[in-house]
């Protein structure tokens, strides 16, 4: 009989704790060669950090340049590159090594809440409470297609893993799946309570995506049978678009934030909480998996020691 992985659960315990900002932390991601994590703020700022071998974090840069509150960071595939989304209505593309401000996107008419790259790092997908989400060539900083993809703010984009596909999500209700070449929406998902979906992601394999909405709920659904799969639930989310996430590096779980202070882990097959990280004093909006090792960011709206580093013992 294999191992039950609820039982086989190690749980993760906080290795460090950092005041990433001056204020909230909105946003953190690791890159994708796990050397590194980003971090954006309401206080205007992204920051990065690099990863040791040991698991410790050491602040790096501080990138300025934003005239508000920055929503949402993303780096490129080759982690030499990241994109901000601000309250200031443009995205600003940035140099990881140098900290320099690159190129200024500018076309949203509302606060650019939302952006990820390509996997091939040569296009940037945003979305907006202008309620469209745009396309945007990295190498011109132009804005290649405009989608009236919602009619409420847009809370998330995400590429697959192809970049063939782009997900949104919206206040109103909605996940829509568009084609990135012809800016086509190939599909819309409808739950039957439609609550507003706060966040949506890919799966790693491409298969699902993950969706957050403010009904205290995650989602699991097959987009290409439009059939939702599993429910997660037990956190916090009513209020504020959280962030959630696949750990895959030691099994495979669900992690989100959540508006108790907590970070929330669920065992995906049994749909089970696992764990339920304390240490925060105040809402998780932000959570990040590391890509190799068994290390989870997560970043709170408090002013101060508001991003931890939680690690699974090594064996």
């Amino acid at each position: 009989m294999a191992e039950d992985p609820v039982e086989s659960f190690k749980p993760y315990t906080l290795s460090q704790t950092l005041t990433a900002h001056k204020r909230g932390v909105s946003s953190l991601k690791f890159s994708s060669d796990g050397s590194l994590l980003a971090s954006a703020s309401a206080d205007k700022t992204l920051r990065t950090y690099s990863v040791s071998a040991d698991h410790i974090l050491s602040p790096l840069q501080e990138f300025s340049g934003h005239e508000q509150g920055v929503s949402d960071v993303a780096f490129s595939s080759d982690s030499r590159f990241l994109v901000s989304a601000s309250d200031d209505k443009t995205l600003r593309l940035w140099d990881v090594a140098t900290g320099s401000l690159i190129k200024t996107l500018q076309g949203h008419t509302n606060y650019v809440f939302c952006v990820n790259f390509n996997p091939q790092s040569n296009m940037i997908v945003s979305g907006s409470f202008d309620e469209t989400v745009r396309i945007w060539d990295v190498k011109t900083g132009k804005c290649l297609k405009v989608l009236p993809a919602h009619s409420d703010p847009v809370t998330a984009v995400d590429f697959d893993r192809y970049g063939s596909m782009i997900v949104s999500s919206s206040y109103d209700g909605l996940c829509r799946i568009w084609d990135a070449g012809t800016g086509h929406c190939i599909k819309t998902l409808i739950d039957d309570e439609n609550p507003p979906v706060s966040y949506v992601k890919f799966s790693p394999n491409g298969k699902f995506i993950l969706v957050g909405s403010l009904d205290n709920a995650l989602r699991l659904w097959n987009f290409s049978t439009g059939k939702f799969l599993k429910t997660y639930t037990g956190h916090v989310n009513s209020k504020y678009c959280i962030s959630s996430t696949f750990s895959i590096t030691n099994g495979r779980y669900i992690v989100s934030g959540s508006e108790d202070s907590c970070v929330y882990l669920w065992e995906l097959q049994s749909r089970k909480v696992v764990q339920k990280l304390e240490g925060h004093t105040d809402t998780v909006l932000s959570v990040s998996c590391h890509p190799t090792k068994n290390m989870i960011a997560s970043g709170s709206l408090s002013n101060d020691n508001n991003l931890k580093i939680w690690t699974q013992q090594e064996e």
